[in-house]
This record gives structure tokens, C-alpha cells and sequence, in this order.
């Protein structure tokens, strides 16, 4: 999966937060609480992570 390692508008490293956050969502956790669990309180540093699309197995067919 292509996760950005760093917020497109603040520069912070979201990268390795978005496992974390995958997992906490498929367990049933809203993805607000998630989000807030994980520390990120920026509005653009959410959109990096509940935003990505996982493409890359589509990507790799062609």
C-alpha cells in the first residue's frame, strides 16, 4: 500500500499511523475516536489518513 509518510500541508509524519488506524476501525472503533486515540489533531493531517485509497492492487495489474 502507498501510504504518504508526511501530511501534504503541515509536513507531519502521518505514515505510520494509518495501520494503526485501519485496525482500530475494522475492530468497530468510529474513525473519529480512532483518530483521536492516534494524536492527530489537524484537520489536514486527518484527511491524509481517512482519505487514502489502497489502488495499489488495482495498480498492479497493469
Amino acid at each position: 500500500m502507498m501510504v504518504p509518510v508526511r501530511c501534504f500541508s503541515c509536513g507531519k509524519v502521518v505514515g505510520s499511523l494509518y495501520e494503526e488506524f485501519v485496525e482500530k476501525v475494522k475492530k468497530g472503533e468510529s474513525p473519529k475516536k480512532a483518530l483521536d486515540d492516534l494524536g492527530v489533531k489537524r484537520y489536514c493531517c486527518r484527511r491524509m489518513i481517512f482519505t487514502q485509497a489502497d489502488l495499489i492492487d488495482k495498480i498492479m495489474k497493469y
